[in-house]
């Protein structure tokens, strides 16, 4: 541990000051592409349609941040931001909103994760992973309940493993 002077502010540094490298100061990630993130969504949309439901599904990339958004054309108005939410809530926990829901319940000691802007603590977000490490979330509303959102989640996720384990 070093304590350096900079331009007049103290800086606490734990470990060798100057040995780091431009490499180290920056990482990198992987994230669905605009294509494989289509495929999911349209997968969803066809699954769920045939299993009777009008549902919207959203696509986001690893930080929650939407990529694709589709809505049925009965879908009510209110499942695209539905979706969404669900898909930001599985990125940001990278786990099923399904289970998600049931450790927030009123009176568990998470329960207050259910109060974090645009957290929605409902079935049927689902984190998308590739080689161990999440690259996306998907989101479903509108089916006969949340169990039903995630499985119609997971068709979509399905659908384009084979690309992502690749």
């Amino acid at each position: 541990m070093t304590t350096r002077l900079l331009a007049g502010l103290t800086i606490l540094c734990l470990g060798t000051w100057g040995t780091a490298q431009a490499d180290d100061a920056t990482f990198s990630t992987s994230t669905l592409t605009p294509e494989t993130a289509l495929t999911a969504a349209q997968e969803t949309l066809e699954f769920c349609r045939d299993q009777g439901y009008q549902i919207a599904v959203s696509v986001t990339d690893r930080a929650g941040t939407p990529i694709v958004v589709l809505r049925d054309r009965y879908a009510g108005a209110h499942t695209p931001e539905t979706a969404t939410r669900k898909a930001y809530t599985a990125a940001s926990f990278n786990m099923h909103t399904l289970s998600l829901a049931e450790e927030t319940q009123s009176g568990k000691e998470a329960s207050g994760i259910r109060q974090v802007t645009n957290v929605l603590a409902l079935g049927g977000g689902v984190p998308i992973s590739a080689a161990g490490s999440m690259v996306g979330a998907i989101g479903v509303s509108g089916a006969p309940g949340g169990e039903a959102d995630e499985e119609c989640a997971q068709a979509g996720i399905d659908a384009i493993q084979d690309d992502l384990d690749f």
